[in-house]
């Protein structure tokens, strides 16, 4: 039976779009710090946290390949926006005096480290929150299978998926007022009904690695203070869900 309250080691996946709050591109830095806060709150509840964070703010890989750019050249510059956005979350958790370490599946030295395994864990082993930044280094996979992956490497009780909406729907809530919301889902449910939450290859490498996924809204204040409290509101994604 999975209990939040027993989870001592997560990550938390963030989008890139997160990080704009209302403005059309870029970064929102009272949006960022309200996050880091809340990232803070666990941490000092001797939660070991890791973050991997989206670039879509900044550059969507996807969107540049519609318009006829290459697609691994487009997924590249994505990545690179990944570590624009980790080096902003860097900066706002360490002026509240969380050590973190960023971690970059690209080389790239002059400004983080390389993504090495075990590093990583040493990190979190010291109540360091770790970013990791480039996705998995690699073309034509999303942030989310960067996040699954990252989780099962690290060893992670839970992977925490943010999002614009407090949960897992059937539908759009923000286009069909009469969505339905999950408590909980299978990860078969997800795959069958594409309910779209995470990739497929996401969702799959969770499900192979039984990675319990908790789906919840970034924009509420407070809010992983209160899932960890047990107060929150989100969507299990686990081996059985509602039928």
């Amino acid at each position: 039976m999975f209990d939040i309250k027993s989870c001592k080691r997560v990550l938390l996946k963030i989008s890139g779009e997160a990080l704009m709050g209302d403005l059309d591109y870029g970064q929102d830095h009272q949006v960022i710090d309200r996050i880091c806060t809340d990232i803070k709150a666990i941490h000092d509840n001797d939660v070991q946290v890791c973050l991997v964070v989206g670039g879509g703010n900044i550059f969507r890989g996807i969107a540049a390949d519609s318009i006829g750019m290459e697609r691994a050249s487009a997924d590249y510059m994505g990545m690179l926006a990944t570590v624009i956005n980790a080096l902003a979350l860097q900066n706002a958790l360490e002026k509240m005096q969380v050590p973190t370490r960023i971690l970059s599946a690209i080389p790239m030295t002059a400004i983080c480290e390389p993504y090495i395994r075990r590093k990583a864990v040493r990190h979190m082993e010291k109540s360091r929150v770790v970013i990791f930044a480039a996705g998995t280094g690699n073309p034509f996979f999303t942030t989310d299978t960067a996040a699954a992956l990252r989780a099962v490497e690290m060893g992670c009780d839970s992977l925490m998926k943010a999002t614009q909406v407090d949960g897992v729907y059937d539908s759009d809530p923000k286009k069909n007022k009469d969505a339905k919301r999950y408590s909980k889902v299978s990860y078969s449910e997800v795959l069958a009904k594409d309910l779209k939450v995470m990739d497929a290859s996401a969702i799959s490498l969770a499900r192979e690695n039984k990675l319990p996924v908790l789906v919840f809204s970034i924009n509420k204040e407070k809010e992983l203070q209160n899932i960890f409290a047990g107060k929150g509101s989100y969507t299990l994604i686990n081996e059985v869900g509602d039928v």
